[in-house]
């Protein structure tokens, strides 16, 4: 079976290029022949300040560039993709993306989770955005998943540091290991690793675990759990629930209205 899934982050990908290169190696690693997994970042032009870390910590401007992901949804199911993966922990737009397409929405925050909770019983995240804790617990409140994770810490990185690892990689491994080290002495027995190109940079240098602690490729489980999906969904039709507020899918054409109406499709066009 050949599955094409729409990856999109929350980065524009083209002016992170080795990032970018690492993400699209890692991707091709991890996935079964015949999977075709297309990178999609954000709108060149959408961050007019430095990275999206520095709209991360604003729920207005957070909230604002949902509608990227929801324009890249419905673009992926009305051009035939088999599933939609948001590329970003904070799983930007999940609850609204799931209500608008019936392809698979596999996100890297709720999935990295339940999926380390194979592996072990006390999630640690360790990322580089400080900014993003708030999100996480509300979503894995929402989620059910609170009672899982426990530390969620920041590695002594910012945003270009990272970037700038890809070519001199020993600064940010051993910044990695102190910040995991630390999530273990808090009770953490499994460690996510976020964002994405943290998580990229850990694949790409083959640290899969710190001292006897196991470390997710949250980016390379996402990415299987979009192949399983999409094969549940072709052979089934399984969607997910469409009752009340949290599932019930307006029709498209007033989706469509309502996105007219703002002028959403022809910005992003």
């Amino acid at each position: 079976m050949s599955v094409r899934i729409w990856h999109q982050s929350f980065t524009v990908l083209d002016h992170v290029p080795h990032y970018r290169d690492a993400l699209a190696r890692h991707l091709q690693a991890q996935t079964q022949p015949g999977t075709e997994v297309d990178l999609h970042g954000m709108k060149p032009g959408t961050y007019p300040s430095d990275y999206p870390g520095t709209h991360i910590g604003y729920a207005y401007l957070a909230g604002l560039h949902r509608e990227q992901f929801v324009h890249a949804a419905l673009r992926a199911q009305d051009e035939g993709y088999d599933a939609f993966f948001i590329a970003t922990i904070p799983d930007t737009a999940y609850e609204e993306v799931r209500t608008l397409v019936d392809i698979p929405v596999v996100t890297f925050g709720q999935t990295s989770v339940l999926a380390a909770a194979q592996l072990g019983d006390r999630v640690g995240i360790v990322n580089f955005i400080a900014a993003l804790e708030p999100q996480l617990r509300r979503n894995l409140r929402n989620y059910r998943l609170d009672a899982l994770v426990g530390p969620i810490l920041q590695v002594e990185a910012a945003f270009h540091d990272v970037m700038a690892a890809y070519a001199a990689p020993e600064g940010l491994v051993d910044a990695f290991e102190r910040a995991a080290r630390r999530a273990i002495a808090a009770g953490a027995n499994v460690i996510v690793p976020g964002e994405a190109p943290l998580n990229v940079f850990l694949a790409d240098q083959g640290i899969s675990r710190v001292d006897d602690v196991p470390v997710l490729d949250s980016i390379g489980t996402c990415v299987r759990m979009a192949e399983l999906r999409a094969a549940q969904h072709a052979a089934t039709g399984l969607r997910p629930s469409r009752v009340g507020f949290y599932g019930a899918q307006p029709r498209r054409e007033l989706v469509d209205a309502a996105r007219a109406f703002y002028g959403t499709p022809a910005a992003l066009a």
